[in-house]
């Protein structure tokens, strides 16, 4: 059984198998937990990144789908990129946001992580409602079957630490 735990801190900072980034299509870095990840990662990240967009994701990483790079600088074994949706764009479908997590879970159990801390996908600049992003994760972290066994859910302020403690319990 997967235990859910929440960290009100910074992603970069967290000792895991895997840390989850919500990266953009282009996989090459951004702004939020992604431009961070990038940054305290280092270069390794990034020359991973290019080579996935080489290779098999040359149009770029598709909305709810996920990849795994070196973690470079973290400490951590690995960074599993997703491609969280848009909220405006993607008519809040909680489809694709809860894809995110069962997608970031999926690689994570082909990799072997057994402690994964994720972001709250989606709710940054792609502007998705920090409470229901929050039902949507936990939900689908809940339900996916998986080995992980640790899901951390590291949150960077107040208000998105007491959105996911509301259903943590």
């Amino acid at each position: 059984m997967t235990t859910i735990t929440l960290v009100r801190g910074d992603i970069t900072r967290q000792s895991v198998d895997a840390v989850v980034n919500a990266a953009n299509s282009s996989l090459l870095g951004g702004g939020g937990v992604d431009g961070a990840i990038h940054r305290r990662g280092g270069p390794a990240i990034l020359a991973d990144c290019r080579r996935l967009r080489a290779s098999h994701h040359g149009k770029g990483l598709p909305t709810g789908q996920a990849v795994a790079t070196t973690a470079g600088e973290l400490d951590a074994r690995w960074v599993i990129h997703t491609v969280g949706p848009v909220y405006q764009a993607s008519g809040g479908d909680p489809s694709l946001l809860a894809s995110c997590y069962r997608e970031s879970l999926k690689i994570a159990d082909e990799l072997g992580a057994r402690t994964v801390a994720f972001p709250a996908v989606s709710t940054g600049a792609y502007g998705w409602p920090m409470a229901d992003a929050a039902r949507i994760a936990v939900e689908a972290v809940r339900a996916a079957d998986t080995a992980v066994e640790e899901v951390r859910f590291v949150l960077f302020d107040d208000s998105a630490y007491q959105a996911f403690a509301e259903l943590i319990g």
